[in-house]
């Protein structure tokens, strides 16, 4: 593996962003419209619930955090697609670059744009509404590495998902956060949730961060070992999509999936 290659997959993802400013405007306009909308709700909701209890941090703070989360896995999923939707995928291949190599490339343009999108939301919900994760201090920063590395893992497994159906799969890729969210107790306990539903929360590790940080929220005393566990399971995730995502690409190449890699599916 070599690093200049894994550099130039994100340099060809930062030109095309300053090439085309348009590209630029959902890494803010988005998030920007979540923590307005939601921090009016609570704002809403602070103003006609009893007092001691306040919905910002336990709202609109969860609202961050999930965004911050399909950020990441958008900016992986979308540097893929960049590549597909300029028909530029068989060039990339057409190099002595290697999977992983590439894979890396994909995940260093996600942390470029996720921490653009994270500033925007903190810079915003502190502004307007006085959210403030500092006050957490460096105890956040667990909490905000199992969720990127989550959302890794779903990005790198949606671009395998995009790689053996065809580009018009992309729009299964799109709702996969929406679909997890329910399980993951992003506004509610893991505990209000049927038992079927709570078996499959434990093997997600966005829950254990939502749990976590709920606790810390109320003044509760909250496990560090939930949040090793979930930090281990998405360490797993991440390397079993690695691997899904080389044997689509071996299959691709020996069937002629890849050679024939088009804008319409190819299923």
């Amino acid at each position: 593996m070599k690093a200049r290659r894994l550099a130039a997959v994100a340099l060809r993802q930062f030109y095309l962003y300053a090439g085309s400013p348009t590209r630029l405007v959902p890494l803010f306009a988005w998030v920007a419209i979540d923590i307005a909308l939601w921090g009016f709700i609570t704002r809403y909701l602070n103003s006609i619930a009893s007092a001691g209890f306040d919905f910002v941090p336990a709202l609109l703070g969860a609202v961050l955090l999930w965004d911050f989360l399909t950020r990441v896995m958008q900016g992986v999923s979308t540097a893929f697609l960049e590549d597909v939707w300029s028909r530029n995928f068989l060039n990339m291949f057409a190099t002595p670059l290697l999977i992983s190599e590439y894979i890396l490339g994909l995940v260093v343009t996600s942390i470029g744009t996720s921490v653009i999108g994270l500033l925007t939301m903190l810079c915003l919900a502190t502004l307007a509404f006085g959210l403030s994760f500092f006050a957490y201090g460096a105890a956040i920063v667990p909490f905000l590495l199992v969720l990127f590395l989550s959302g890794i893992a779903l990005g790198i497994a949606g671009t395998a998902m995009v790689l053996r159906l065809g580009p018009a799969s992309e729009w299964f890729v799109w709702p996969m956060p929406a679909v997890l969210s329910p399980f993951v107790g992003v506004f509610y306990p893991i505990a209000t949730l049927p038992s079927w539903m709570q078996a499959i929360s434990r093997i997600l590790p966005p829950s254990y961060v939502f749990e976590g940080l709920r606790a810390i929220v109320r003044g509760e005393a909250w496990s560090p070992a939930g949040l090793v566990f979930g930090f281990a399971l998405s360490i797993l995730y991440i390397a079993a999509a690695g691997w899904f995502f080389r044997h689509v690409f071996r299959v691709a190449v020996r069937t002629g999936l890849l050679a024939r890699y088009s804008a319409e599916s190819t299923s």
